[in-house]
């Protein structure tokens, strides 16, 4: 992106979201096919004469000697490609090459009451108590950045290679490309290395570009560059652009005796060996006693003496990484985490070992049975997003413990600081927000091996069905937020908004515990993040309800594709009671402690007044039963009660109930998509979207399913495109080769990779597929040359040489300029077609399932229909047996004929589906 479009495109980015809503409805971002080319030909539905990312990519790596897959895989580690507007990461880091820039005046001077307050995690009411704010507040001032790192001013280095000025390079796409590629060529000199062209030969430029002053951290980044250029990558940018990084599993990295590193500009010392995977860059510093004995955490022999792990928290410092390492390790701050991430390289760092408990989520049950891990960031700070190597190495650090201990990969297990639960009505002060509306779950969870299901095509919901909300961390997806009351800019964020009724003028849910206003990013009360699963209660076209504490709660789902339908057990009140309690934690009851010798806290039964499981609800099981326990570490003894509790979903948090209230079925089975139609068509880039059918003669929103079809002069399905995905297609590029098109039964990627069905193809002045004519199960295909002669290729089943040597099947088919493959129309169990004459009479052919005779003599349908510049025959479409047909009319009205199962009057009258297709070159 040249900077002269930089405003221009912040504009965009604020349109593109809105896209979603108006009468093509859209959901941006989506890539469910691969362009019908090589995965490298990205880029191509981008706006002409602005250079695409890809094209940039490939002209710096000429300008300055290095391979196009090194400078792309290097951006990929760094940012996916991401130019974030030109705001800086946590760290300083800019533009798709994350080039570092880092001024005195950048780096925050003043401690907020926020960050404080993050350092205040027991969930203990003794330890509480001793919180010194102001002796937070000093240690948190003293951890100052050095802003004269080199590591720090890479961007500065950078742009002097290319002559160009360090505002350019921030917000200028080409710019920071080429600053990015020069800055490599500088490393592989510096190496004393050639600037090859083989991808291998630069892995000292690869591992130098990683600023990491340690082996293990610089051989770290490398691995995952040359994983990247040896699997290869694809993306949608959050502007809705594709970039593609084809695989070249060939190249083999050269790694030197000694890797370059960045200087050193703090000491290290060696430390204990890290509870982490043997790849990571890890590094321990342990928060040790003070000579008085005090510490931070509660010594336990996790998981031993039923103090199992079962959950993983994810936070953000809200602050800078030594500030905050200083603070999880000095005794006398009553916050601690087990581990922390810094944001400019990914290193991790071990601050307790995982048997103990770390004071980290405010809530004495997430404590006893989570591990907390840190990562420097903010939940919300305008210029400040989370980094790529710190996204990589959570993820790798989390799988990681998640196989250790056996923690479930899911969004109930795997959970923020913010889904944390409110203990008791009087801890609302100890709640916390992040890692905030800007971590992205979705990308998150994908790395760990368990993708959420998120940027997929939707379908129809029905109340009791469990789903999994996952609106896309996409600029289809920018919710108005504010800080303080003070707006902050639009960016992709991971939730939706939640209201009482399915309209978004409506009013947002309210939070019988939290005050603040609704667009509040605080405000966790009225906003359904991304990967949690919930009880379908209602659905209305674009607009979805779930069960979400205690109240039936509303939220944009275009298509359904903000939800992913998932097996679940749900979770209601037990017969003959109205209403059950919400718990925050999971305490033994009072008899269990005075069994075990201990004094009780006191309010070990209290539970969340203001919440309830009323009758009617339903809400997901999140993990199994436990018994209520409560650890304490001077006695080094777990306190186990007979109670048996339940964690639920319940709104944004998860939270416990009593076993004995409630009664547990499985959710409702979702919507049958084998017995629904889709149609798909293409827009004048090229792009191919999907609209699936919704069984009553209309169609959700549509959806994107792939760019670059523009490559083809003709597309035809070769079989009903149905809703699970099934249907075969073939496609004819301008040189005349056809294509086929396999169905994936993947509604959300509908055909597999293409196959070459041969040349010559360009003879046909019409190609179609017509189901089954010949009545042996598979699909055949007809041809028209231009003389007028039809062709019928009989289909042999196999999708890698689909069609027998072709039989004439008549002449004078000139008459036509229209051929619709239509399925039975008679209900005789054959396929049949339709044909509009020049005068706009349209005519039906009976199938007869012979090969050589496949069609009956001609039956009139009716006059009128030069009406429509496009006739298709998408099948059955609202579900009562009988195939039915699409006209769009010259204004874009798109119309939909039912039909009668009866040959010579096959269709009833017309009903309107909708405008707005005349942007659409292509229907089937």
């Amino acid at each position: 992106m040249t900077q002269r479009h930089r405003r221009d495109r912040k504009k965009k980015r604020l349109l593109y979201g809105a896209a979603a809503a108006v009468v093509a409805t859209a959901t941006i971002g989506s890539i469910a096919i691969a362009s019908p080319g090589l995965l490298g030909a990205a880029g191509d539905d981008k706006a002409a004469g602005d250079p695409s990312l890809q094209s940039q990519f490939a002209n710096a790596a000429r300008e300055f000697d290095v391979p196009q897959n090194v400078l792309m895989a290097v951006s990929y580690n760094q940012t996916r490609w991401e130019s974030h507007d030109g705001e800086p990461s946590t760290t300083g880091a800019y533009n798709v090459m994350g080039l570092t820039k880092v001024e005195p005046e950048d780096v925050a001077q003043k401690v907020t009451d926020e960050q404080i307050d993050h350092f205040n995690g027991s969930g203990r009411p003794e330890i509480e108590k001793t919180f010194d704010r102001a002796k937070v507040r000093q240690i948190l001032e003293k951890a100052l950045v050095d802003t004269d790192d080199p590591r720090l001013h890479t961007l500065d280095k950078a742009a002097e290679l290319i002559d160009s000025s360090t505002e350019a390079v921030q917000n200028d796409t080409s710019a920071s490309i080429r600053a990015g590629a020069a800055l490599l060529a500088d490393y592989q000199k510096q190496a004393g290395a050639e600037l090859s062209d083989d991808a291998g030969d630069w892995y000292p430029a690869v591992a130098r570009y990683s600023q990491s002053t340690e082996r293990k951290g610089a051989d770290l980044f490398a691995k995952r560059v040359f994983e990247s250029i040896k699997e290869g990558e694809r993306a949608v940018t959050l502007d809705g652009e594709q970039v593609a990084l084809p695989a070249d599993p060939s190249v083999e990295p050269v790694k030197p005796s000694n890797v370059p590193l960045a200087a050193s500009f703090a000491a290290t010392t060696a430390a204990a060996l890290p509870e982490c995977p043997t790849a990571l860059n890890c590094s321990v510093k342990l928060s040790v006693p003070n000579s008085a004995g005090k510490k931070n955490y509660t010594a336990a022999d996790r998981p031993n003496q039923g103090v199992g792990i079962r959950q993983i928290v994810i936070h953000d410092t809200e602050g800078g990484f030594q500030g905050s390492l200083d603070s999880l390790t000095n005794p006398n701050v009553p916050g601690s985490a087990h581990y922390l991430i810094k944001a400019s390289d990914g290193q991790v760092t071990q601050i307790l070992e995982n048997k103990n408990l770390a004071w980290h989520a405010g809530n004495w049950t997430h404590n006893m049975h989570a591990i907390g891990v840190e990562h420097e960031g903010y939940a919300i700070k305008e210029g400040s997003w989370y980094t790529e190597p710190q996204y990589r190495s959570s993820a790798a650090l989390v799988k990681y413990l998640a196989t250790t201990y056996g923690v479930p990969l899911d969004r109930e297990h795997i959970i923020g600081h913010d889904e944390v639960a409110l203990q008791t009505d009087t801890g609302l002060a100890n709640l916390h927000w992040d890692a905030g509306p800007y971590w992205d779950w979705n990308y998150y969870m994908s790395l760990l091996g368990a993708p959420q299901g998120d940027k997929g095509a939707g379908g129809l919901l029905k109340a009791g069905q469990v789903v999994r909300v996952v609106p896309p961390f996409t600029t289809a997806n920018q919710p108005k937020l504010t800080v303080g009351g003070t707006a902050v800019p639009a960016r992709p964020s991971n939730f939706g908004y939640l209201y009482t009724t399915p309209s978004a003028s409506g009013t947002t849910l309210k939070d019988p515990y939290f005050t603040s206003g609704a667009n509040e990013g605080s405000n966790y009360g009225n906003k359904v993040r991304a990967g949690g699963t919930y009880v379908v209660a209602e659905a209305q076209t674009d607009w979805t309800a779930i069960w979400f504490a205690g109240q039936k709660a509303w939220f944009y789902n275009p298509g359904g594709q903000y939800t992913a339908p998932v097996s679940g057990t749900t979770v209601k009140v037990k017969s003959g009671l109205a209403s059950v309690k919400v718990y925050g934690r999971s305490f033994p009851e009072t008899a269990a402690y005075t069994a075990a010798g201990l004094s009780a806290p006191g309010d070990e039964n209290a539970s969340l007044t203001k919440f309830s499981l009323p009758v009617g609800q339903a809400y997901v099981k999140a993990g199994p039963a436990v018994q209520g326990d409560d650890w304490f570490g001077t006695a080094q003894k777990n306190v186990v009660g007979t109670t048996m509790f339940v964690p639920i979903r319940y709104h944004h948090k998860i939270v416990w109930v009593k076993q004995s209230d409630i009664a547990e079925a499985p959710g409702a089975t979702p919507v049958a998509t084998n017995n629904r139609y889709n149609l798909l068509a293409r827009d004048a880039s090229g792009v191919l979207w999907q609209y699936q059918g919704k069984g009553g003669g209309a169609f959700l929103t549509r959806y994107r399913a792939g760019s670059g079809w523009n490559a083809y002069n003709t597309v035809s399905p070769m079989t009903a495109l149905r809703a699970d995905g099934t249907g075969d297609a073939v496609a004819r590029d301008a040189s005349g080769v056809l294509w086929y098109y396999q169905g994936s039964a993947n509604p959300s990627s509908p055909f597999k990779d293409r196959l070459r069905v041969g040349t010559g193809w360009q003879a046909y002045d019409r190609i179609m597929g017509v189901r089954d004519v010949t009545n042996d199960g598979k699909p055949d295909l007809i041809a028209r040359e231009k003389s007028g002669v039809m062709w019928l290729y009989k289909g042999t089943g196999v999708p890698s040489a689909p069609f027998a040597t072709r039989s004439r099947v008549g002449a004078g088919w000139q008459a036509y300029n229209a051929i619709v493959s239509t399925g039975d129309l008679s209900g005789d169990g054959k396929a049949d077609l339709v044909a509009r004459d020049a005068s706009g009479v349209l005519w039906s052919y009976q199938g007869t399932g012979s090969v050589t005779q496949p069609f009956a003599t001609r039956a009139r349908v009716g006059a009128g229909w030069q009406a429509y510049n496009t006739i298709v025959g998408p099948s059955d479409l609202d579900g009562d047996g009988k195939v039915d047909l699409i006209g769009r009319d010259g204004t874009g009205t798109l119309w939909s004929y039912k039909g009668t199962g009866s040959l010579t009057t096959p269709f009833a009258t017309r009903a309107k589906v909708g405008s707005g297709w005349q942007i659409y070159n292509l229907i089937f």
